[in-house]
């Protein structure tokens, strides 16, 4: 069945929205951020901005925000898969790929799912309709991509592998996330931040010293933008969108998310847009909207 909003859904629409733009907003910060701030060290930042803003959330609400034993898997996985890699990645290609192409990229992290979770559970296997769907999704990713998929690991190859990369590891994140049973999705939302702060400081600091750390003043408003309202209020968003419209209408904000990143590109950035690259986004989205709205069932 096609998830549509129907008569009295505008709180579902209206958190949407915000979810959806908030997200979208990220990728504007991090352009703000610019180059003089290390992919790495903005992933540190951004993980530390939102993993105090979530702890300070449970504590306002009474819940202990320290790990349990019985936490540390999840938190290290999801902190590993949803939180460091795809933000290092995420930070890496905006230095070589304009806003929007990122964006849409990402957001065709559903055809990954669709391709793993058809191996990963029975009863998620690809029917010819969502099939279709997978294979006009690359198809429109190769048409965004153009002439840049020729031009080898260098400049945009590279920014297009590393959201390659993004969506993939979204994806094992996304399939995993199916395997925790028992942990609240705001904990585990926590969690992911917690160890994606860490892992990601500890490179930082590692490879580059604490010198890595030396523009970070002069970019604090967009990285402070960037974790708290690009992070941590949109996580507490959806986790709220999930327990009032379910998983499936909540999926939908992922429709929504590169249209508020390509305004925000257009707006604000002088970026452009040219028609390969709207017909390929294009087509990526309907491939995602036929996957994530066909009928699953066992083939």
């Amino acid at each position: 069945m096609i998830p549509v909003l129907g008569p009295g859904s505008g709180p579902i629409l209206i958190r949407m929205l915000i979810c959806s733009s908030l997200w979208g907003s990220g990728f504007l910060y991090m352009r703000l951020v610019g180059p003089s701030v290390s992919p790495v060290v903005l992933a540190s930042i951004r993980g530390l901005v939102a993993a105090t803003a979530l702890s300070i959330f449970f504590i306002a609400r009474g819940d202990n925000p320290l790990p349990r034993r019985s936490d540390i898997v999840t938190w290290l996985t999801l902190g590993t898969l949803n939180g460091w890699i795809p933000n290092i990645l995420t930070a890496y290609a905006l230095l070589h790929i304009a806003t929007a192409q990122s964006a849409i990229i990402q957001a065709g992290g559903p055809l990954m799912v669709a391709v793993m979770a058809h191996f990963a559970f029975h009863d998620e296997k690809l029917t010819l309709r969502r099939l279709g769907g997978v294979l006009a999704g690359f198809c429109g990713m190769a048409l965004l991509i153009g002439p840049a998929a020729f031009q080898g690991l260098s400049g945009e190859g590279l920014g297009f592998l590393a959201m390659f990369g993004v969506a993939i590891v979204y994806a094992l994140g996304n399939i995993y996330a199916r395997f925790v049973r028992e942990m609240p999705p705001a904990r585990m939302a926590l969690g992911q931040q917690v160890v994606s702060a860490a892992v990601a400081t500890l490179l930082a600091l590692i490879f580059s010293g604490p010198d890595a750390y030396a523009s970070v003043p002069d970019r604090a408003i967009p990285l402070i933008a960037l974790g708290l309202v690009a992070t941590a209020i949109p996580i507490t968003v959806f986790m709220g969108l999930i327990r009032m419209a379910g998983p499936t209408k909540a999926s939908m904000v992922g429709y929504l998310m590169p249209l508020w990143a390509t305004f925000f590109a257009l707006t604000f950035l002088d970026e452009t847009i040219n028609a390969r690259q709207i017909a390929g986004g294009v087509i990526i989205l309907l491939g995602v909207f036929i996957v994530t709205t066909a009928p699953r069932r066992v083939v």
